[in-house]
């Protein structure tokens, strides 16, 4: 089994994909147990234990048929509970809880830049050293796409969490009713807009900068560049 592979290519997506969103979801409740909250921990979901978070399709099954059909790979986990009103500060903290999440990915990419480093970039000579590698690589681009995209400034990412948590109490509660159109919205935004606009393609145009600048500084530390 080599790089070209499609099992190969597919768990090499796959295995990075779980860790990055798993870590990016505990990292809400550690933060929210630090500052008041509990109900993570209380629940079970503070478990680095990927079967505790993971979701059937997101984590899965829409990962592994994007790596198969080599289409550009994302997912999601089972969302950490956290309930603002058990913060000390619900408003400020509800604020870090959110960019813990991003936080923890960016920490992860380093951590796979410095692995990579220590590890090599050269040719691997055995399947085993490529399969490691391509894990490496992978994880580190994951982590700083899950970073920035999770930044957007809507609903349901944690982006908007930050935003309602800057807001004046009244436009916050406003805000704070888009979240119920989340999914829809993510959508309109992400799919709808694009193609009848297709100036307006909010990845292209917010997202990938910022990805590309990270991954850039993250490869000279590698030795990827």
């Amino acid at each position: 089994m080599g790089p070209d592979n499609i099992v190969f290519r597919a768990t090499t997506w796959l295995i990075p994909l779980v860790f990055a969103i798993v870590f990016h979801e505990i990292s809400h409740g550690w933060v929210a147990n630090a500052f008041g909250d509990p109900t993570a921990r209380e629940r079970g979901r503070l478990s680095p234990n990927p079967l505790r978070h993971v979701d059937p399709i997101g984590t899965i099954a829409l990962p592994l048929l994007l790596a198969v059909t080599g289409a550009p790979v994302f997912g999601w986990a089972k969302p950490v509970p956290v309930v603002a009103k058990r913060l000390r500060n619900p408003r400020f903290h509800m604020i870090l809880v959110a960019l813990a999440g991003p936080g923890m990915n960016l920490l992860l990419a380093l951590i796979a830049a410095v692995a990579l480093a220590l590890f090599g970039t050269g040719e691997p000579t055995s399947v085993a050293g490529a399969f490691v590698m391509a894990n490496l690589v992978n994880f580190l681009m994951i982590n700083v796409f899950l970073a920035v995209f999770n930044l957007l400034p809507i609903p349901p990412f944690d982006g908007g969490h930050v935003v309602e948590g800057l807001l004046p109490r009244v436009m916050a509660v406003r805000y704070a009713k888009l979240r119920r159109f989340g999914f829809p919205l993510l959508v309109f935004l992400l799919l709808v807009v694009p193609t009848v606009f297709p100036d307006a393609r909010i990845v292209e145009r917010l997202v990938l900068p910022p990805v590309r600048l990270i991954l850039s500084a993250l490869a000279g530390l590698a030795g990827l560049a």
